[in-house]
């Protein structure tokens, strides 16, 4: 059963850059409510459109129980859950955001995003919680509306949310053109105790208003009693940073164990706001003439490193204040007493010869941190048009950092 949602579509105008793009890719419909499979969240962060046109497919409540009933306990996660649950499974928008943010965290933030979830600090994390903390990732991403549109928000809020919700949000509002660091430097910043205690009076109100999701009955079992404790939340967040990645390595691998070193550069580029990137391809071609190749290893302990970019540009500024640029081993130092991530010298050296474009064999803070920061206002500014090359970072910054 499909709805025809032509008297829905003005809806989109109504809202936030976000919310457009989870509207876009989300494929079923249960209760007025919209939700992602598993196959639709992957789709969303390694695609800038998705590949079918999409129709919300109604889920009658017995549907929605057996896609449910095949959803594995948390012990039993993999880098492989979101491929191998495909169309079974259910995401909902709250859940959506905090997916998103999972997948830009450093490791050694994953203590810290733990610690958020577990309100009554027992090392444990149980339904009720993580349900408060996603009531705050609601009331975050609220837009401020405007005389005349409250009643389209409202129908929004309904499709999205699951329930009509306060348009007063506890939490300061941002400026409409400030850009947040991030969801969880923001939540952190601007919750209290309070907050949490105020919500977590309301949590059984929330709980009884929602439908189980996916990602309910993964961390907290089919009857909602289980606790998550954090080397199972972590092995979660780490297992599905490696799946996009793995997704994102294997589209441009053609079966084979390496990607080119221009694969990478393109890769590296999509993520930047760089219009003219064939010169820095063309750098790249002629200082890297015979083709080595990228590994998987070598692939992912980049993203690792680019999710502790932060840490990184504290050290590298360190050395720009100074009026120097670096060389190949101060730049692995440096990302290695950082980040705590050993990067291969092939790595690093592929590295240089794509953003060293005065190749002098040193990488200034402008050839590096510069262009890589573009990306956190990919989204701010809008899209690219399509290219054939696309990343999973690139949509997920385009979603954390728009407003």
């Amino acid at each position: 059963v499909t709805e025809n949602r032509s008297h829905l579509e003005d809806l989109h105008l109504y809202a936030t850059p976000r919310e457009q793009r989870f509207r876009r890719f989300a494929s079923l419909e249960f209760e007025g409510q919209l939700y992602m499979t598993p196959y639709d969240f992957i789709q969303a962060v390694t695609n800038d459109e998705p590949k079918r046109a999409k129709k919300w497919r109604s889920l009658s409540r017995q549907e929605l129980n057996q896609i449910l009933m095949e959803t594995p306990p948390v012990w039993k996660g993999s880098s492989k859950l979101f491929r191998n649950l495909n169309e079974k499974g259910v995401i909902s928008y709250t859940e959506y955001l905090f997916l998103l943010c999972i997948l830009t965290k450093p490791h050694a933030g994953f203590r810290i995003a733990f610690n958020m979830f577990d309100i009554d600090g027992n090392e444990m994390v149980d339904k009720k919680e993580f349900l408060v903390l996603q009531e705050i990732f609601r009331k975050k991403n609220e837009k401020r509306e405007r005389k005349g549109d409250e009643e389209k928000r409202a129908m929004l809020r309904l499709q999205l949310y699951g329930y009509h919700t306060s348009t007063n949000s506890v939490l300061k509002t941002e400026g409409e053109d400030h850009v947040p660091r991030s969801y969880w430097d923001t939540l952190r910043r601007s919750t209290s105790q309070a907050l949490f205690s105020d919500l977590a009076e309301r949590a059984d109100d929330i709980s009884s208003s929602l439908s189980d999701t996916t990602l309910l009955i993964h961390f907290f079992g089919k009857k909602g009693k289980a606790e998550l404790n954090f080397e199972d939340f972590y092995g979660f967040m780490d297992n599905l940073q490696t799946e996009v990645l793995e997704i994102e390595f294997l589209s441009y691998s053609n079966g084979m164990n390496t990607i080119s070193e221009e694969d990478f550069a393109h890769i590296l580029l999509r993520y930047t706001n760089v219009e003219n990137t064939s010169s820095y391809l063309e750098n790249m071609r002629c200082r890297i003439p015979e083709e080595k190749g990228i590994t998987f290893d070598e692939f992912r302990s980049f993203f690792q490193f680019l999710n502790n970019l932060e840490d990184f540009t504290i050290a590298m500024q360190m050395y720009n204040f100074a009026s120097r640029s670096i060389g190949q081993d101060e730049f692995k130092r440096a990302v290695y007493v950082a980040t705590g991530v050993k990067l291969s010298p092939h790595l690093v050296n592929t590295v240089f010869k794509i953003f060293d474009v005065d190749r002098d064999d040193q990488l200034s803070y402008k050839e590096f941190i510069g262009i890589m920061k573009d990306r956190l206002n990919r989204g701010f500014r809008g899209y690219k048009p399509v290219q054939r090359y696309t990343t999973f970072k690139s949509c997920v910054r385009k979603e954390l950092y728009s407003r």
